[in-house]
């Protein structure tokens, strides 16, 4: 991406947005962080509780393993540090929401370090996001406000649920670079089934945090590492959608600009973003570590990690994005951008190599990517729901390759499919509809063709490509049924063209 397109024109001048995220993955798991009640959506209010996540006197919290290990296995799909001794931390702040007045958290000594995530622009080209830091810590409970005009309810369900905070380095310069790098992160999460990343649900969230700073500052501040260098930042809550960031993202940094250049300065804050006006507001000033006074659980042991059970999560690790997609490319013959469209989804990319098991790959691509996609998507269906199967898939290309049926009669026998008519080959039978490539009945459509229109014919030797006009002909003299290649072989015989 040219720095030119990292420029915000303003009145004063071209500026620089500078962005770093945190992500709140929740945690793939049957059960809380610290207790043993349930994880999961569409259950009553208050129905998966326990007298830990209630806070009654004397319940201490338990920590879950399977959580610290979904934790440690993102920590390695990430390329980043695993801490083998972290401890948590309360993080004293007003929580409505939290029975017990606090959050247990890690500040200090996280359980993941430094790591890095490549992400792609949509022109192929790679930017690097670094990654601080990842951290567990609880979910906050629901606060229901539209139940009674005058009080408001709370839904302790959420309560306790685990939470990954994956905080990146303000390493972002635009609202598209911070959008693909949750696309990114959420594939990775998804291959790694550490979080389902259903962003609709708010198990996968984002706090924006936005600065703007004159062109040379951002450099200054890679060069240094000093955040001097930057503006101040606000920070955007809870936002949900790859939509939304971008224009959460947008929307503040010219908030933030305008500010500036009217000769203000920026209050550190923390804002959430209004979707239906398309704007942030302000929620509340933007708290240090010091104001949550944070100091170690005293309900809680550190956390030591033996390097033997890391070793042991690592090799349970499954082939990421990133190696997928170098091995599509290397195993197929894929272009950069197919591999890179198949693998965002990783049901996507296993659909694709059941398919394409011994068929022309790039055909293969082309219908998974193109024709099954846009009908999946039409119809709101995952590719995990589709009525047309991998084999089915197959068998059409295999149709295509073998002359039986022409490209544009495959998206004839396609709709069909889809519409549940039968296979591939099935189809093509019941309907007629295989490709004619009878020599002696097409020579015949030919000659009465060049003999009706001697003029046509007579051009071809001049203008090559007007042989086009005839292979027209043909196929609608054949219901579009005739072999292209075969025709033009014929007219080309013939015609000289």
């Amino acid at each position: 991406m040219s720095e030119k397109s990292k420029l915000i024109e303003g009145r004063t001048g071209p500026w620089e947005i500078v962005l770093g995220l945190e992500v709140h993955a929740q945690v793939a798991s049957n059960a809380k962080l610290f207790s043993g009640a349930a994880v999961g959506a569409g259950a009553g209010p208050n129905t998966q509780v326990s007298l830990v996540d209630a806070a009654l006197p004397g319940m201490l919290p338990v920590i879950n393993r399977h959580c610290v290990e979904q934790a440690v296995k993102t920590g390695l799909g990430l390329k980043a540090q695993i801490n083998l001794k972290s401890h948590f931390d309360r993080k004293n702040y007003f929580y409505p929401d939290l029975p017990q007045g606090y959050q247990i958290s890690q500040y200090k000594h996280p359980i993941v370090g430094e790591g890095e995530v490549i992400v792609e622009h949509d022109d192929g080209s790679t930017f690097t996001v670094r990654i601080e830091r990842l951290h567990l810590e609880q979910d906050a409970a629901k606060l229901l406000h539209d139940q009674d005009p005058n009080a408001t309810y709370v839904d302790l369900n959420r309560a306790g649920t685990a939470l990954m905070e994956i905080v990146s380095m303000p390493d972002m310069r635009t609202s598209e670079e911070a959008a693909a790098y949750v696309k990114k992160l959420r594939t990775i999460l998804i291959y790694l089934g550490t979080c389902d990343g259903d962003m609709e649900k708010g198990n996968l969230r984002a706090d924006v945090n936005v600065s703007v700073c004159r062109p040379g500052d951002y450099e200054k501040f890679r060069a240094t590492g000093s955040f001097s260098h930057l503006g101040t930042r606000c920070e955007i809550k809870n936002v949900n959608s790859y939509r939304y960031i971008q224009a959460a993202i947008e929307y503040e940094a010219r908030r933030q600009i305008e500010i500036l250049e009217d000769g203000g300065k920026i209050d550190q804050e923390t804002r959430l973003f209004d979707p239906t006006k398309g704007e942030t507001r302000s929620m509340r000033s933007k708290e240090e570590a010091h104001d949550y006074r944070y100091f170690p659980d005293p309900d809680l042991l550190p956390l030591e990690l033996d390097p033997a059970w890391v070793k042991a999560i690592e090799a349970t690790l499954p082939e990421l994005p990133d190696a997928k997609k170098a091995r599509l490319q290397a195993q197929y013959g894929l272009t950069a951008y197919d591999a890179q469209v198949l693998i965002t989804e990783q049901a996507r990319a296993d659909f694709y190599e059941a398919a394409a098991k011994g068929r022309d790959a790039k055909l293969t691509a082309n219908w998974v990517t193109n024709d099954l996609a846009a009908r999946l998507t039409a119809a709101g269906l995952d590719i995990e729901d589709s009525p047309i199967s991998p084999a089915a898939i197959a068998e059409l290309v295999q149709l295509i390759e073998e002359g039986v049926i022409s490209s544009k009669i495959a998206k004839d026998v396609f709709e069909r499919m889809w519409a549940g008519e039968g296979a591939a080959g099935e189809i093509v039978e019941k309907q007629g509809l295989r490709q004619v490539s009878d020599t002696g009945a097409l020579e015949e459509i030919i000659d009465k063709l060049i003999a009706d229109n001697p003029g046509q014919a007579a051009q071809v030797k001049e203008k090559p490509q007007a042989i086009g006009w005839f292979v027209g002909q043909v196929m609608k003299e054949t219901g579009g049924k005739a072999n292209p290649g075969v025709i033009n072989q014929m007219l080309k015989a013939k015609l000289g063209g």
